[in-house]
């Protein structure tokens, strides 16, 4: 008789369910074909199983469609905020610095959408202030009305 580590046993189950999560075209069409091939002849399955089987794989892969395009729409959104910020003075806080800089470029770096200020790429939510920049040779406004 053959035994199994628990360790090696709970790391194969947990491998197997994150391959279950991630089934394609290709697995269905093999679990599809394995169910064919061993199924009992005397009770063979019914259309109806295998309609509402492909109702299922067909919905979880416009699902999967959708997400994609959510995902594509909410990283675009990003890029959009982010690009409005160019030229503009923000005021950048992280653990390590306090400072204002105009915003110089918008850039991808490893995945996500980081604005430039100072040389160095900043996270979107770094940013604690923004204000419009000011046009050289213009006065500060100081608050002050003329009458």
């Amino acid at each position: 008789m053959e035994t199994t580590p628990v360790g090696s046993a709970t790391s194969s189950a947990s491998t197997a369910a994150n391959k279950s999560q991630e089934l394609d075209k290709a697995d269905f069409l093999k679990l599809l074909v394995a169910q064919l091939r061993y199924q009992d002849p005397m009770k063979p399955m019914e259309d109806k199983e295998f309609i509402a089987q492909m109702a299922q794989f067909n919905s979880l892969e416009e699902m999967r469609a959708l997400n994609k395009s959510f995902a594509a729409m909410s990283d675009f959104s990003q890029l959009t905020q982010a690009s409005s910020l160019l030229g503009k003075t923000v005021a950048i806080r992280t653990d390590d610095e306090h400072f204002a800089g105009t915003v110089d470029e918008v850039r991808r770096v490893e995945g996500a959408i980081k604005v430039i200020v100072g040389g160095k790429a900043y996270d979107l939510s770094t940013i604690h202030q923004v204000a419009s920049p000011q046009a050289e040779g213009e006065p500060a406004d100081d608050g002050k009305q003329e009458g």
